[in-house]
């Protein structure tokens, strides 16, 4: 029997715990106790979330368990001496220390992400680079398997790791049933997005939304303001001036950011050559996509495609 366990303090973010269902549907799965939970906070006893329940803990003592996962907060809560140490102690003495949304702070506080991939909620991932240089942030992921250390973004990906726990302790096929379960997609890649391009735009006409609809299908165009205005039914000139104020981006960059977003996923989820992925997406060839992903990612496609693999 393996044990999960939780390290809690107080406000924590009470969809921290969702994780927690992955492992109990794993024992209903197996119809034995296969994991063991237990919640874990410093002084032990009862503590209450962000939205005022309350939970009861144990004290921290040994720190060797299988898993010791430092779940999230509203905002960016820093571990107190004692935390800190435990969970230093705990990457030596257990198999994998994990985090969840803001607890990935936690982890880079007690200086055990140094070196290290990590990943944390998208909207506080630009404060831990600006905190932490020594850590490579990747503010887009899913969730990071570096080593022993295992971090995810915000809310719902706590139950991506869960379930990538699950798959890497008991098989796919386990994982999957748990999954379902659940009813929830059999895990997100923790290569995938946090969020997507059209999601950012979020544009507030159907008109808009129909243009940048037409430029998601055929990437492989030109994508002229034209052709986008012929889509959205306006002249160039009032479409330019729409899609601006809606999104609070010209045209032209809303569609590299679209072609950006494709070019990522077949440069992570295929083998395709690189002179095939900047063709299929509008690149037209593969130094202006290198050129386009060094100013979006700062790495060139070669390296996003090395880092896929190494998940």
């Amino acid at each position: 029997m393996q044990t999960i366990a939780f390290l809690l303090y107080p406000s924590f973010q009470i969809m921290g715990l969702a994780a927690v269902s992955a492992f109990e549907f794993t024992n209903l799965h197996f119809r034995e106790k296969v994991y063991d939970i237990r919640y874990l906070s410093e002084a032990g006893g009862s503590l209450r979330t962000s939205l005022g329940m309350t939970i009861e803990t144990e004290p921290f003592g040994d720190p060797g368990f299988d898993t010791l996962i430092v779940t999230g907060a509203p905002g960016i809560v820093l571990p107190s001496p004692g935390e800190s140490n435990f969970v230093r102690a705990a990457l030596g003495a257990s198999r994998r220390v994990a985090s969840i949304c803001t607890g990935t702070f936690f982890l880079a506080e007690a200086g055990i992400l140094d070196g290290r991939r990590a990943t944390t909620h998208w909207c506080l991932a630009r404060e831990m680079k600006a905190r932490y240089p020594k850590i490579k942030v990747e503010e887009d992921r899913i969730f990071i398997i570096d080593g022993s250390v295992w971090t995810s973004a915000g809310m719902t990906a706590g139950i991506d790791l869960a379930l990538a726990m699950v798959e890497k302790d008991h098989g796919m096929e386990v994982a999957r049933a748990v999954a379902r379960m659940l009813v929830v997609y059999h895990r997100r890649s923790g290569r995938q997005s946090q969020f997507s391009a059209l999601l950012e735009l979020e544009p507030k006409s159907d008109r808009i939304q129909k243009a940048l609809d037409f430029a998601r299908g055929n990437l492989k165009s030109q994508l002229s303001v034209e052709e986008l205005a012929e889509a959205a039914h306006l002249s160039p000139r009032q479409f330019s001036r729409a899609f601006r104020a809606e999104t609070g981006q010209s045209p032209a960059k809303a569609v590299e950011n679209l072609r950006l977003e494709a070019a990522r996923l077949m440069m992570e989820q295929s083998r395709h050559p690189i002179d095939v992925v900047a063709d299929e997406t509008g690149f037209a060839d593969r130094e202006r996509m290198r050129r386009a992903f060094l100013r979006a990612f700062g790495q060139p496609p070669q390296a996003i495609r090395r880092n896929a693999q190494q998940m």
